[in-house]
């Protein structure tokens, strides 16, 4: 007899219906199933819904906010506009990542020539 027959299997399939009922079955799979889902939160660590997660720390404060254009006051004292300026380059209405990138352009071109 071994257990890989399928005869074997409807047997014992028919053994566990008539003991505990048709009713009973889906029960016992939804429990047996619940308790899996439980075990493995508990396993990795996650919380349950009973469970809250508490925390000590305050939340993180939001990222700073920088401003799309360069204002005249910062772009006097800024080494990449005075670079920029210098070389000829329009500063105005633009940010400080676009200019950087105009500079290293042209400096480039200056270096090639």
């Amino acid at each position: 007899m071994a257990w890989d027959d399928p005869v074997v299997w409807i047997l014992i399939i028919a053994v566990v219906v008539f003991l505990f009922g048709a009713n009973k079955i889906p029960q016992f799979a939804r429990s047996i199933g619940q308790a899996r889902r439980e075990f493995n939160e508990a396993w990795k660590g996650s919380p349950t819904q009973g469970q809250q997660v508490t925390s000590n720390s305050p939340p993180p404060p939001p990222p700073p906010v920088y401003p799309t254009t360069l204002q005249s006051s910062a772009a006097a004292e800024d080494p990449i506009i005075v670079a920029a300026r210098n070389e000829g380059i329009v500063t105005e209405g633009k940010t400080r990542q676009q200019i950087a990138s105009e500079l290293a352009w042209k400096l480039k071109q200056k270096e090639s020539m």
